[in-house]
């Protein structure tokens, strides 16, 4: 299906992305979409003719465990409610622990890297199987920004797409931008990616901004595109013309003139490399569902400890598992605490509305050895309940006004001593 050019569709835009000339379509984050009621103004995209995509970032196929059947359902309905083509998540984990490893649940806030290894690829290729045979319309899986790298990986990240496409016949979305990071930070060169991976299994491209900050790429989305991510779309483009290419943008939105300047770059990388392509197209490589073969349950339970491990040094004050680098796993961890903080503030702006000048450091304080327990709004109770228990904040008045924000939300009272103890029981166990 050819898609055309298309934008990320967020509620901060919404009025910039239906004005915007020339959008073919538009993908929106599946997690934000309630089945209930769509916003009036996907809606009135949808009447316009305007393709929308659900776009999900919570499944974790790259996980040990097996998708969440309830996860999967509401991927699911999501896309039956938009009549999408196609739904798209990611090649990563999102979170690690539980019963398979005898810990708490660890929830990263974040896509994490899948170590590329041929067990890895094993348990994800089931993974997939699994949210094939689950969804009403086709998958596509998009490649990752990374900032650190597995110890002892066997396949490069081309190798890795092409066999995952192979043994499981699902579509690709490539993130250039992501590449270009990889490249960066992980001395991946794109174009060798691009010439390893199966192109005509693309689904769509996304291109995003970022900004480089003492020698380590931010795949930010809050940042104007660069010219080295539409050097790797115009490399990307002389060896295949994709379906389909689309802007993200998250977070510090510019005036609607910036963004639709952004999509004339695109148009014209892409109209130049297809001037000067000389590749010939790629051959369709055949599929080997097939083929396809259950991991044991031991190879999942291997990938269950890495990955606990590694989740645990970046979000729960863990040691460095062995063989990371722990001046880059320090990196990852500031910018997980980071985007925690950022979103926290969004969902729940009377926090950084009460707390004033001090949010910040109180949070990535707070979230330097506290692991979220599930999503965004829930941590935002905890962090405010962990404040209160530590007495905090000192002004009397604003401690008054966050105990009301708790209480309303809540529905009880600040914990006592006893609770606390036992939360802090489970933060020991977390951390060990």
């Amino acid at each position: 299906m050819k898609l055309g050019i298309g934008i990320g569709w967020r509620p901060e835009i919404a009025d910039a992305v239906e004005a915007l000339p020339g959008i073919d379509w538009v993908e929106a984050v599946a997690e934000n979409i309630c089945t209930g009621h769509l916003p009036d103004s996907l809606v009135r995209l949808r009447e316009r003719g305007v393709t929308v995509v659900p776009h999900g970032v919570s499944l974790g196929l790259g996980g040990a465990d097996r998708p969440d059947r309830g996860r999967l359902a509401d991927l699911a309905a999501r896309a039956e409610l938009l009549s999408a083509p196609l739904v798209t998540e990611h090649i990563a984990f999102v979170r690690a622990g539980g019963p398979r490893v005898s810990s708490p649940v660890l929830e990263a806030g974040h896509l994490l890297p899948v170590p590329r290894t041929r067990d890895a690829l094993d348990v994800l290729c089931e993974n997939v199987r699994v949210a094939q045979d689950s969804l009403p319309v086709p998958l596509a899986l998009e490649n990752i920004a990374a900032l650190v790298s597995w110890p002892g990986e066997e396949l490069t990240e081309g190798q890795f797409l092409a066999e995952l496409v192979e043994r499981t016949g699902v579509r690709l979305l490539i993130d250039v931008a992501n590449l270009h990071t990889n490249h960066v930070n992980l001395g991946e060169a794109p174009a060798t990616a691009l010439d390893e991976l199966p192109v005509e299994a693309i689904a769509y491209v996304h291109v995003a901004g970022g900004v480089e900050k003492d020698g380590v790429w931010h795949d930010t989305h809050a940042h104007p595109v660069t010219g080295p991510v539409l050097d790797v779309l115009a490399e990307l483009r002389s060896r295949v013309d994709p379906p389909g290419v689309l802007l993200e943008r998250d977070d510090d939105f510019p005036p609607a003139a910036e963004l639709a300047g952004e999509l004339d770059m695109i148009r014209a990388t892409l109209n130049g490399a297809a001037e000067d392509a000389k590749r010939p197209a790629p051959r369709v490589r055949p599929s080997a569902r097939a083929a396809a073969s259950t991991p044991p349950d031991a190879t999942r339970d291997r990938l269950a400890e890495a990955q606990t491990a590694l989740l645990g040094a970046l979000v729960a004050g863990g040691p460095a598992p062995q063989g990371f680098d722990r001046e880059r796993l320090g990196v990852q961890s500031r910018a997980l605490a980071a985007k925690r903080a950022g979103v926290v503030a969004k969902v729940a702006p009377e926090l950084p509305e009460i707390l004033g000048t001090g949010y910040r450091d109180a949070f990535l304080s707070y979230a330097a050895t506290r692991p979220m327990s599930g999503g965004y709004r829930r941590d935002a109770m905890d962090f405010a309940e962990q404040l209160l228990v530590a007495g905090r904040p000192a002004d009397a008045a604003a401690r008054r006004r966050l105990t009301h924000w708790w209480q309303d939300r809540a529905g009880a009272h600040p914990p006592r001593r006893t609770t606390r103890l036992v939360r802090a029981a489970r933060a020991a166990l977390i951390g060990r």
